[in-house]
């Protein structure tokens, strides 16, 4: 079995990690606002998402021999269910909640966007879980450091919610310089045509914006009309909706991530002595494998459910129109192997510096904002007093993870 022991590779394990999470939500927004069912997209990346768990815990967990009697490889500890299993009970309740809080972003993310929505859930999850994994861990990392990383990340949703509100009050200028409200069918066909070519080559890649000539017809990034067309598009429909719903769910999101990392650190570590005397602690894949199982199992639970009764007056589906719903299957499969890998780097590297160190993860943020930048156009010709914001936001983010990173500690 392979485990990670230096700083150095809990730390390469933490980057690798932050790279990949940063990035899957990024194609999973991409499909809705194509227009795909997020039930459909969630069930794609839900599959790929527990076969990376898998490709994990049969290489890594089971790479050479057992390094003690302690730490098994993972077939030898997965058929020990019947001693270990209470270590096991919180390892898929840290699945669990991940689950719920993945999917509760899906959502969030049409209303206020990917670069707020990260921001926020993952401030409140490096508030409140690095907080109790840091005594979870018998303080193994430099509170010294790693609290003012917290603050930064404390900071960074400060300005994070001024960045949401303060680009929603420059769109809502555009649309009524525009005079959408007032806007006639024919307009409205005639919006939707202009900005078709501009979303196709938005999907298919080509994330440079169109050039400052009077005389092309096609819609700019940040216009009026691009947000319209948008809307035409896209599987959640937004306007006229209170945005406080969104901040609502990304809040239950944000909960919910807090209390994934500390359930798996109890998963792994025995903190509270569930186990007997004598029984292996649940080793990181064994432990993670339990964890995938769960969120997998929620996952396909309530989307399957959601199909039929569908949130926030989505149409209704069917597991039939999902099974031939092919239309970005692919991008919601790569989303969903980025994303369970990037969670098993991010366990990986905090069982060896400190689950509250790995937390520098949630600075996700990073990426997410700079891929909702290129390729929606988020924050595009909007006020000098947003752009100082989202500079303000994004440089305390890089302080965070800095700051965070060199908290790390290292497990006995």
């Amino acid at each position: 079995m392979y485990m990670v022991e230096s700083k150095g590779g809990a730390v390469g394990c933490m980057i690798g990690s932050l790279v990949l999470l940063g990035t899957w939500p990024a194609m999973m927004t991409l499909l809705e606002r194509r227009g795909r069912l997020p039930q459909h997209t969630y069930l794609d990346y839900s599959i790929t998402n527990l076969l990376a768990a898998l490709i994990i815990a049969f290489t890594f967990g089971q790479m050479g021999s057992s390094t003690t009697p302690q730490s098994p490889n993972f077939f030898t500890q997965l058929s020990q269910f019947t001693e270990n299993w209470g270590s096991v009970m919180f390892a898929m309740a840290g699945g669990a909640v991940l689950s719920l809080g993945n999917l509760s972003t899906q959502y969030a993310w049409a209303f206020v966007g990917l670069s707020v929505t990260e921001v926020i859930a993952c401030s409140i999850t490096v508030v409140i879980g690095t907080t109790l994994n840091y005594f979870l861990d018998d303080r193994i990392n430099n509170a010294m450091i790693l609290f003012p990383g917290v603050a930064c990340f404390l900071v960074a949703a400060c300005l994070g919610s001024a960045v949401h509100s303060s680009n929603a009050a420059d769109n809502a200028a555009k649309l009524r310089a525009t005079n959408f409200q007032g806007s006639s069918e024919s307009d409205d066909t005639s919006r939707e045509a202009l900005a078709d070519n501009e979303i196709k080559d938005v999907e298919n890649g080509n994330i440079t914006p169109p050039q400052e000539n009077a005389d092309e017809e096609r819609v700019k990034f940040g216009t009026a009309d691009f947000l319209v067309a948008l809307e035409k598009r896209r599987a959640i429909k937004v306007f006229g909706k209170s945005t406080l719903r969104g901040l609502g769910i990304t809040l239950f999101a944000g909960l919910c991530f807090s209390l994934f990392s500390p359930a798996f650190n109890l998963a792994t570590n025995d903190q509270w002595h569930i186990l007997k005397e004598g029984v292996p602690k649940l080793v990181v894949y064994t432990a993670f494998f339990w964890f995938s199982i769960s969120f997998f199992v929620v996952a396909v639970s309530l989307n399957i459910a959601l199909l039929y009764r569908p949130a926030l007056k989505l149409p209704r589906s069917s597991l039939k129109a999902y099974l031939e719903d092919w239309n970005g299957r692919g991008w919601a499969f790569l989303a969903g192997l980025l994303c369970g890998f990037g969670n098993g780097l991010q366990l990986m590297g905090g069982q060896a510096a400190g689950y509250a160190a790995a937390d520098a993860v949630e600075a996700l943020p990073l990426v997410s904002t700079l891929w909702g930048i290129l390729l929606f156009g988020e924050y595009r010709r909007s006020s000098r007093r947003t752009y100082i914001l989202l500079f303000g936001m994004l440089f305390m983010f890089m302080a965070a993870v800095a700051v965070l990173m060199a908290s790390s500690g290292h497990r006995k």
